[in-house]
């Protein structure tokens, strides 16, 4: 039994106005939109869009920074984003080697006067062209790389960009998945060995080797210069990796983990723009990224498939924001139409119907006594109308409540929950009903014999494990007669 769940947990995300405000004030982007108002009919610029040099002075006081090289770095980085953002609009000069000009572009008004969808949009434009940044080659030795035409020669830079690209994109979904998996890091920093040995060290290697070690000390140094170049523009929060554990030239590397102290080789986290922004660009990718409240304008069918998958409180959240607004009898008769079937996938629909009732007001009874009769959705009809202490809830035929066990089980096998509980829930099964597997095994449901076989490896008393194996073979063979 396996229903198809979603790639990845689902990320709750900030409501656009909140992201658009982060994302106006990621450093970057707001340099960027502070040259943009600056530049006008004197701005000159070379071929590739690039301040002259001696315009770089006025861009640095623009942004009030001080007259030395990192302020001339940052008006160049914040220059580059402006062009690439469309703030700022390049006209070339009239000559081939004339320079160009600059002038604000018409998207330095959605800044302002946009939407936050249209913020957020242009936001994403920065944040690619920033990752395009980060995965260029890093030219120590440029003079080297120029040959006798002036031009760079490519060959030269032992660079792959798709490869480049593709293991930084990696370390952003194990930095995603690590934020959103309920047990992962949430909230908190992410040291930075962890993330690159989760892009080197093979998952089936126990003692990493010298070599591997070499490579996760190589990947680091690489994601430090990344992240150092992603944190202006609002993804993550970053603490750099310490220099004084940089090796010097003939030294030998530092490890790349201390156990008393690892944050000093980098500690990194996603900011809620951060998870805005990579998931954008999974789902961009064909990644199924869900996020918590996407299924709430959804049919209940939609609903009830889509947190298949969830962890709890997901769900329950999912499902809360799903019932909001909507009629109580409607939406209790949507969800168990949705409910039915005979599926593989059907039991866990049908518990996640259950827990979504739970969360609806007794009012719904009337659609819930509807379905007092079917087969498939008697059972929790009683269930349901028992827990808020309805009158005249007729008993169930003895088959009724056996399919639902059945149905039960095979919901919980199907959402892989904690094993324990399983366990528990099995033998309480068997505890209360004798005879249990004698009128188990008879039980119309698609899922008998699997169930059964299950009850058998996870019953803790070994007669009784016996018993339920036994059973399993009775329902397969009254299922191939």
């Amino acid at each position: 039994m396996s229903a198809e769940h979603p790639t990845l947990p689902p990320v709750r995300l900030r409501a656009d106005a909140e992201l658009a405000r982060d994302a106006l004030a990621a450093p970057l982007l707001a340099d960027a939109a502070r040259l943009a108002r600056w530049a006008g009919p004197g701005t000159r610029v070379d071929a590739g869009g690039d301040l002259l040099d001696e315009q770089l002075p006025a861009a640095v006081g623009a942004l009030g920074l001080d007259a030395d090289e990192e302020g001339a770095f940052r008006a160049g980085d914040a220059w580059r984003l402006a062009v690439d953002t469309g703030l700022v609009e390049i006209e070339d000069g009239e000559g081939e080697d004339a320079p160009g000009t600059a002038a604000p572009g018409e998207n330095l008004a959605l800044l302002t006067g946009g939407s936050p969808r249209d913020v957020l949009a242009l936001w994403l434009d920065g944040f690619e062209a920033v990752f395009v940044e980060a995965v260029a080659p890093v030219l120590d030795d440029f003079d080297d790389l120029v040959g006798e035409d002036g031009e760079i020669d490519i060959d030269a830079l032992d660079w792959d960009p798709e490869a480049e690209a593709e293991f930084l994109e990696g370390v952003l979904g194990n930095l995603y998945l690590l934020t959103v998996s309920e047990g992962g890091a949430g909230e908190g920093p992410v040291p930075l060995p962890a993330l690159a040995a989760s892009m080197v060290v093979p998952d089936d290697m126990g003692e990493p080797t010298d070599d591997v070690l070499e490579q996760v000390s190589d990947a680091m140094m690489r994601l430090d210069e990344q992240f150092r170049l992603l944190e202006p523009i609002g993804l993550v929060e970053y603490q750099p990796l310490d220099e004084a554990l940089m090796a010097e030239e003939g030294e030998e590397s530092a490890p790349p983990v201390d156990d008393e102290d690892v944050t000093r080789y980098g500690m990194v986290r996603l900011t809620p723009l951060g998870l805005y922004g990579i998931r954008a660009r999974m789902l961009e990718a064909g990644v199924d990224a869900p996020a918590v409240g996407d299924l709430a304008d959804k049919g209940a069918d939609a609903l009830l498939d889509g947190i298949a998958g969830y962890p709890e409180a997901a769900a329950r959240e999912e499902t809360a924001a799903w019932l909001a607004g909507r009629d109580a009898v409607g939406a209790a008769r949507e969800l168990l139409h949705a409910a039915r079937g005979s599926d593989a996938g059907s039991p866990l629909r049908r518990l996640h119907c259950q827990q979504t009732l739970s969360l609806v007001g007794p009012e719904a009874e009337p659609a819930v006594r509807e379905v007092l009769d079917d087969a498939e959705l008697g059972g929790l009809a009683r269930v349901w109308l028992a827990e808020r202490g309805a009158a005249d809830v007729p008993a169930p035929p003895e088959s009724m409540i056996f399919w639902l066990a059945i149905d039960t089980i095979a919901a919980q096998l199907e959402a892989e929950g904690d094993l324990e509980e399983l366990q528990e829930l099995i033998e309480g099964l068997t505890g209360r009903h004798g005879g249990f597997f004698e009128a188990a095994w008879r039980v119309e449901h698609p899922a008998t014999a699997e169930v059964l076989e299950a009850m058998g490896r996870l019953h803790r008393d070994k007669a009784t494990a016996k018993e339920a194996r036994k059973a399993a073979f009775k329902a397969r063979s009254r299922a191939g007669s």
